[in-house]
């Protein structure tokens, strides 16, 4: 039986991310290198403050890296036009600088944006896709309330439905299940995880659920101090990667059971 052909379609290489200001540079990690596969699950994890938003923002072309190159479909993403970009690739941030006096209809239609027209009028079809995205997401119901009298899981699940609505083969999110309850951080990642299956959609996430994303993830990329790690999560568990992540005088991961746990120390 032939092997399903992997194709590639988001490569990191050698990258170096920060801030640049005049004459100085603020450099947060460097020496990154992955390549995320078509239809692929990818969690990013790391402790707070270890710069993994500023990671998913340089891959979205949002700020520049400071080193370093990623390919997007084998071509510099800094060669896109913002328009090709959008057809591309869809970022979903922790903070959403939109209007909750918005209906869930009218945000999720915000996604159709690098196909309307200049007037910004939904075709037919798009008015399809934005259905299909309400649907996917299980928000249908929710279509002509207003954002603001959503939950947290709610709009979350919204937010996801703009960016699929965007139709894009990519999508990243920085924390989509930050301020959620166990069951929607759960409802959430098994959302992503049918995404990638059933649309062969390749998505990247950056969570603290790490329990959640070695379960349910094709991949890991494991922020550390001195290292960017890209592996499969049982591969990160056999290098001993989630070791390093905090501090173990007062958590520790059990390979075993591959789960962080309070370390004993009576």
């Amino acid at each position: 039986m032939n092997k399903k052909e992997i194709h590639t379609v988001l490569t990191a290489e050698n990258l170096s991310i920060g801030y640049s200001a005049k004459k100085t540079r603020t450099v947060i990690s460097e020496g990154i290198d992955f390549s995320l596969a078509e239809g692929s699950l990818t969690a990013l994890v790391g402790a707070n403050g270890i710069g993994k938003s500023t990671l998913l923002r340089t891959l979205a072309n949002v700020q520049k890296p400071l080193n370093g190159s990623i390919l997007l479909k084998q071509k510099s993403i800094a060669s896109y036009t913002s328009n090709d970009l959008a057809n591309e690739l869809s970022l979903v941030l922790t903070e959403q600088a939109i209007s909750k006096n918005l209906s869930v209809y009218e945000l999720v239609s915000l996604g159709r944006y690098p196909y309307t027209n200049w007037i910004g009028s939904l075709t037919e079809e798009d008015k399809k896709v934005v259905e299909t995205a309400l649907a996917d997401t299980e928000v249908s119901a929710l279509k002509h309330k207003k954002c603001f009298e959503l939950s947290d899981g709610q709009l979350q699940r919204v937010f996801i439905a703009r960016a699929l609505a965007q139709d894009t083969p990519i999508i990243i999110l920085d924390e989509p299940t930050s301020h959620l309850d166990i069951y929607h951080r759960a409802y959430v990642l098994q959302l992503l995880k049918k995404l990638s299956i059933e649309k062969n959609k390749t998505i990247l996430f950056s969570t603290h659920n790490i329990d959640m994303a070695i379960q349910i993830s094709d991949t890991m990329i494991v922020m550390l101090e001195d290292a960017v790690i890209f592996e499969t999560p049982s591969e990160l568990i056999k290098q001993g990667c989630f070791e390093k992540l905090f501090p173990q005088h007062l958590i520790q991961f059990d390979a075993q059971s591959e789960r962080f746990v309070l370390k004993n120390n009576s």
